[in-house]
């Protein structure tokens, strides 16, 4: 019988890192939550995120089949220990006040900054969140955690999200070395301007993974 902790594996976006929010098939068969695949849509070629196959927007459908084993399967909220359905879990865990002192709330990020005006912020060099080692850059940080702290889940805050325009210090990553290598495997120095938004930026991100490859 497969336990919780397998089946939000399973339910899992490899996006956002989170439980599906609108379980989305493209057409080379991958599923992620409908908001989460929004940035990729006005592409001329859009192309799946994770086999990078071309697909047709207007074919994407809902992922019922997943979304019927989300509606069928149990969890338990990390907060609050009620037991709800998967398909309920993220709208439940987003009011659930206890969630916030008992528990790492789903990624995401602040859609404007935190940071005060003017305020010179280091996003060359960070501190491991797990172990605290500092002056590390982003491809440091990389090699770092994917060496020593494989296997951790200790929920932390991703440092290089947190130092940018529209991050936000308070949100912890359930998945950071996951986050990390989807999110952070290039330097956002070279691609972004940090006056743009967080969709954006990842976009420009993504598209120089597309044309490495």
């Amino acid at each position: 019988m497969a336990t919780s902790d397998s089946l939000e594996e399973s339910f899992k976006c490899p996006i956002c890192l989170d439980v599906y929010l609108k379980p989305t098939r493209v057409t080379c068969g991958h599923v992620f939550c409908e908001p989460c695949l929004q940035p990729y849509l006005p592409s001329a070629s859009p192309k799946c995120p994770l086999c990078r196959t071309e697909f047709d927007p207007k074919k994407r459908a809902k992922a019922k089949d997943v979304d019927k084993k989300m509606s069928a399967s149990k969890t338990v909220c990390p907060g609050c220990k009620k037991k709800l359905s998967f398909s309920k879990l993220r709208q439940h865990t987003a009011s659930c006040s206890k969630v916030e002192k008992t528990a790492p709330p789903p990624v995401k990020f602040a859609s404007s900054s935190k940071q005060p005006p003017g305020e010179l912020v280091n996003r060359s060099t960070f501190q491991c969140p797990y172990c605290g080692l500092k002056n590390l850059d982003c491809a440091d940080i990389l090699r770092h955690c994917n060496a020593e702290h494989v296997g951790n889940k200790a929920p932390v805050v991703c440092p290089i999200c947190a130092s940018m325009p529209w991050g936000d210090s308070n949100y912890k990553s359930r998945d950071f070395l996951g986050h990390l290598n989807y999110r952070h495997k290039y330097e956002y120095a070279t691609y972004v301007d940090f006056h743009e938004g967080e969709d954006e930026v990842l976009q420009k991100v993504l598209q120089a993974s597309l044309e490495e490859h």
